[in-house]
């Protein structure tokens, strides 16, 4: 009997050496604040008038709790915004625009608007982009340009009031350094002095910013040049995908981000205002990484930008013209159909987090595994990842969590939720079904079941009155969550 039970105590011991540790202090709390949902990404603004666009909006405002949305191309042609008649007098015409928009208010949402692209009318060229043929080139005539800001402005304070335009953004283009600018950059910043000076010509207090960049670029060349000309600039935005930078790390949001914020300074809002899982050749969009990568990047660039904004939404998106396949690795946390990705429950499970951070300490420098605790009023919510980039090692994980200073204890219940392989994949699910490409009633039944969470109930130790132990193994790409009512 002495020698089982050394065996058993040499086994635990073992275990614990080999899990990984974390202890987290409730009492010593900083706050947590939901940056990340301050906007999500969308296509173009004609999507907007489409049902099914709508419905997923929906979905994700209630069970996401994003606040803003940002698409391209509210100046395009098919939004039939400005028109000159036979004098050359300018026609505007805002109903399309409002409908778009009217819905997004009325979701307690606001649009983050990104002022692009040229009306043909206006345009000096003809060069377009993706399959709806947003006009690309610089006006013809930059009076034209600003003339339309001053009228689009009026127009929404006039609709909706100057304290709700106030909290809007209003950004000058999208990325003219990679595809979607015709001119030079000199010419864009033409654009922006432009836009800035139209903007704030309607209110001093509208917020209008760029450069939109993609890969991080142009900042400081964007500082300088608003120093220089004394143009009013209010946020520095642009974008980034964790596959712009090769080789790809798994820190490389962090370091990027943070040499951004070093550019910009500590008081200038820097957004982020595009990003997500990357752009690889096989691309993850609709598998578990995206949720793993997602959980382990909001953590890791936690306090650098202001905002942070995933793109997108939805698979409802046209880029080069809507896809009719519900899992085709589109960019967005639905498919069509509505059905929630993996990265949609991660980010579900996000917006579930308290509003206040426990201190962890213990193996927070691993390669693979970390947590983030939260606490709000009567809850512990305790998010658990196990991330890699693709190709590099990674292996599941046994973790182990002490929670100490817990408020109470007495008969607290506590539950877990998964996303891994056999949690919330409705991929996987799909290939299993043999892949159709328009499923059946019965089939989006079975892949809407396959993506809910199969919450249980999750057993701890108490090793004092108000210190508890948990103990949970997490898979590659894995993503967990044990909430604690207290």
């Amino acid at each position: 009997m002495i020698k089982l039970l050394l065996s058993f105590l040499l086994l635990i011991g073992l275990v614990a050496a080999q899990s990984v540790q974390f202890q987290a202090d409730i009492s010593n709390r900083t706050e947590w604040d939901h940056y990340w949902e301050r906007c999500v990404g969308s296509g173009h603004a004609w999507l907007g008038t489409r049902q099914d666009w709508r419905d997923a909006l929906k979905i994700a405002r209630e069970k996401l709790g994003f606040e803003r949305v940002r698409f391209h191309g509210i100046f395009d042609d098919d939004m039939n915004i400005y028109n000159v008649d036979s004098n050359g007098t300018a026609i505007y015409n805002w109903y399309n625009l409002d409908y778009v928009y009217d819905y997004i208010v009325s979701l307690g949402m606001a649009p983050y608007v990104e002022l692009s692209f040229m009306p043909t009318a206006m345009a000096s060229g003809n060069a377009t982009i993706f399959h709806y043929k947003g006009n690309i080139t610089p006006p013809k005539d930059y009076s034209l340009w600003a003339d339309l800001i001053t009228n689009f402005l009026e127009h929404y304070i006039g609709r909706y009031g100057l304290d709700i335009v106030k909290g809007w953004f209003f950004e000058t283009w999208n990325e003219p350094n990679c595809g979607f600018w015709s001119g030079t950059i000199p010419e864009y910043f033409q654009l922006l002095q432009v836009t800035s000076d139209a903007v704030k010509a309607v209110h001093p207090d509208l917020m209008v910013g760029g450069p939109a960049t993609c890969q991080s670029q142009y900042l400081p060349e964007t500082l300088e040049f608003v120093k220089a000309n004394n143009v009013a600039l209010d946020f520095i935005s642009t974008h980034e995908y964790p596959t712009d930078i090769e080789p790809v790390t798994r820190n490389v949001m962090f370091n990027v981000l943070t040499k951004s914020r070093d550019i910009v300074g500590p008081d200038m809002p820097l957004i982020y205002s595009e990003y997500n899982d990357g752009l690889y050749a096989q691309s993850m969009h609709d598998n578990i990484y995206a949720s793993a990568f997602a959980v382990f990047n909001i953590i890791d660039v936690y306090g650098i930008a202001d905002i942070f904004s995933w793109w997108t939404f939805s698979d409802v998106f046209e880029e080069q013209g809507q896809q009719s396949q519900i899992f085709n690795q589109g960019f967005g946390l639905q498919t069509i159909y509505n059905i929630p990705k993996p990265s949609f429950k991660a980010f579900e499970l996000l917006h579930e987090t308290g509003d206040e951070r426990a201190s962890v300490t213990g193996d927070i420098n691993h390669p693979t595994a970390g947590i983030l605790v939260t606490h709000r009023h009567d809850e512990i919510m305790v998010l658990v990842y196990n991330h890699n980039i693709p190709g590099a090692p990674i292996s599941t994980e046994t973790i182990s969590i002490t929670l100490d200073n817990v408020p109470s204890t007495r008969q607290a219940q506590a539950t877990l939720r998964r996303i891994d392989e056999y949690n919330c994949n409705p991929y996987a699910t799909w290939q299993e079904m043999g892949s159709p490409w328009y499923p059946t009633e019965k089939q989006l039944e079975q892949l809407y079941l396959s993506a809910s969470f199969n919450e249980t109930s999750i057993s701890y130790t108490q090793s004092s009155a108000t210190s508890i132990q948990f103990q949970l193994p997490i898979p590659p790409q894995g993503v967990a969550a044990i909430k604690l009512k207290i």
